[in-house]
């Protein structure tokens, strides 16, 4: 079996144990850099960065320029050792759609979608000698583990993953309030990957991103949406409603869906625009999306800071 169907989030919904779900995507993410342009790829990211003017030219490793073709250099110590943070999203929006619908259509809820991809995040970076640390929250933070670079403390983190239920309360000041408690508790510069879908609202959610940036952190965010909710799919007259509210709404779809999407587009451009003045990375996935294109991003993003 090609390792590489494994990436599908319809295949990955299949398996039950998230550890096996974490190698599966992982496993088969790097059997697909294999003869891809980006092979060799996994070598220099763990262990190298790329060249440049001013480096002494001793320390370029010839074994990587004969793979690749290009020029990186070996890497210190100081330079590989990183702290990251996964921290997910675990309001009730994120169980969207309900474990009913995702069973019967054979696919993933954003929060599952979600632990799966930082699930593999972890993996990866506890492979490179990383330390990883993890946070859930809603309206607050319900867990909070250091970062450590032992294989057994990414099994605590996957166990924790594992075990992650939505709670129906409202996140739209809890997102903020979150990443600013997250802030002023990890005193080390690191990376911060945020997997949400930031059903919140913005002004205070960007606020708390300075704080983190402020801090001296990297940050990736991940805008995990649903399929539906990124195309509108919608026909004839529909009730919606707001999982952290109750709110209810009957709307014929066709009727809003360009005022919509208008509007998610308008919300995923500030998010873009006002990251990348902080220097700072904005990756908007979707539950049908391959977990290949999230994985590249994030390594891609990820090397970019080195």
């Amino acid at each position: 079996m090609n390792a590489t169907r494994y990436l599908r989030p319809e295949v990955i919904a299949q398996v039950s144990r998230l550890d096996l779900r974490a190698r599966f995507i992982v496993e088969g993410f790097l059997t697909g850099l294999h003869g891809s342009p980006f092979q060799g790829f996994s070598v220099e990211f763990s262990e190298h960065r790329k060249y440049e003017q001013g480096d002494d030219l001793r320390l370029i490793d010839w074994a990587v320029f004969a793979k690749t073709d290009r020029f990186f250099i070996k890497k210190y110590d100081a330079e590989t050792n990183l702290e990251g943070y996964l921290l997910v999203d675990t309001s009730s929006s994120m169980a969207y759609p309900g474990a009913k619908e995702a069973a019967r259509e054979g696919r993933l809820s954003k929060l599952d979608y979600s632990i799966c991809l930082a699930a593999a995040l972890g993996y990866m970076m506890v492979n490179q000698q990383d330390a990883v640390g993890f946070a859930r929250f809603d309206n607050r933070v319900r867990s909070f583990l250091p970062a450590r670079s032992r294989r057994s403390h990414l099994l605590r983190i996957i166990s924790e993953l594992a075990g992650v239920k939505p709670v129906a309360d409202r996140t739209d000041k809890g997102l903020a309030t979150a990443l600013h408690d997250i802030a002023r508790r990890v005193r080390r510069k690191g990376l911060m990957i945020l997997l949400s879908d930031l059903l919140a609202d913005a002004d205070e959610t960007l606020d708390a991103l300075h704080h983190l940036r402020f801090r001296g952190h990297d940050i990736i965010l991940f805008h995990v949406l649903d399929w539906t909710e990124t195309h509108f799919p919608f026909t004839g007259m529909r009730t919606f409603e707001d999982p952290e509210t109750g709110q209810k709404l009957t709307v014929q779809p066709e009727a809003v869906r360009t005022a919509y999407l208008e509007a998610l587009r308008e919300l995923s451009d500030r998010y873009r625009r006002e990251l990348a003045a902080m220097r700072s990375d904005f990756v908007q996935v979707d539950t049908s999306m391959s977990f290949d294109r999230a994985l590249i991003q994030f390594l891609v993003d990820r090397q970019r800071r080195f």
